[in-house]
């Protein structure tokens, strides 16, 4: 039996034993006449707040899904510009000797310092927003698609050239399938910088989403407010980072069926 199967319960135990570790050390240091509730709320009042958010007024909704449409658009976006640059830069020489040098370059700046820019060019809301979380977006996918590209077996591409496949269909059912594991990884992580540059371009460009409904908290000192909105960002990104790493392992597994049984 492989090692890594036998070690299976591990994936589970550990991370539940930590997380009740780290639980029971909030309620000791949240005990009375120990800390300040406004700066470190207890887990009741916490799960108070989500509860009353989420499920009793419900009134939290709104806000999660204006910064979810965010991300959700700003990935799209940073999508539709990266992989089609990338397949141009791994296509062409001169393309990939001209762009890689400034690709290096624009990754040392952040692009959350690009926000106040965004504001002059495009303007307070949805928009300048939405640009922000392409901008997070767009390196990650690229980096990762062309690193994906590149080291494709060129044994497969010979031999699919030599059957007569042409630019087009080479790019469509051979180098984009076989790179799709590199792509995904790139948009796995670039979606959870989408939800990082929402919550940013909320706070820079005015918004109505969940960093919007932070500030709010922060200004009427709802520190067990605050800790549950930041948990429904955390869990938000979670849950897109997971999706999209369940999609990265069933295609692996369609592209390698000998791999069904290992996992």
């Amino acid at each position: 039996m492989p090692r890594h199967r036998s070690l299976g319960w591990l994936t589970v135990v550990a991370p539940v034993g930590l997380g009740v570790f780290l639980l029971l050390g909030w309620v000791a240091t949240t005990a009375p006449g120990t800390i300040p509730r406004t700066q470190l709320p207890t887990p009741l009042a916490v799960v108070r707040e989500l509860a009353d958010g989420l499920v009793i007024h419900a009134d939290l909704w709104p806000y999660i899904g204006t910064t979810l449409s965010e991300s959700l658009l700003g990935c799209v976006a940073g999508f539709t510009v990266a992989l089609p640059l990338a397949i141009l830069v791994y296509r062409s020489r001169v393309a990939s000797a001209a762009v890689l040098p400034f690709l290096g370059a624009t990754q040392a700046i952040p692009a959350i310092a690009l926000a106040p820019l965004l504001v002059l060019w495009i303007g307070y809301g949805t928009g300048a927003i939405v640009a922000l979380c392409a901008l997070m977006v767009f390196f990650p996918i690229l980096v990762s698609s062309v690193v994906g590209f590149r080291h494709l077996d060129p044994d497969i591409l010979a031999a699919a050239r030599v059957d007569g496949a042409g630019p087009f269909a080479l790019l469509a059912q051979i180098e984009v399938p076989l790179a799709l594991h590199a792509i995904l990884a790139g948009v796995r992580n670039g979606f959870t910088l989408s939800v990082t540059g929402a919550v940013v371009g909320e706070m820079v460009m005015g918004g109505r989403g969940l960093a919007t409904l932070l500030t709010v908290q922060r200004d009427a000192v709802n520190t067990a407010g605050m800790f549950a909105t930041i948990i429904i960002l955390a869990v938000l990104a979670a849950t897109i980072y997971s999706l999209v790493s369940v999609a990265e392992r069933r295609w692996a597994r369609y592209e390698n069926p000998s791999t069904q049984g290992e996992s």
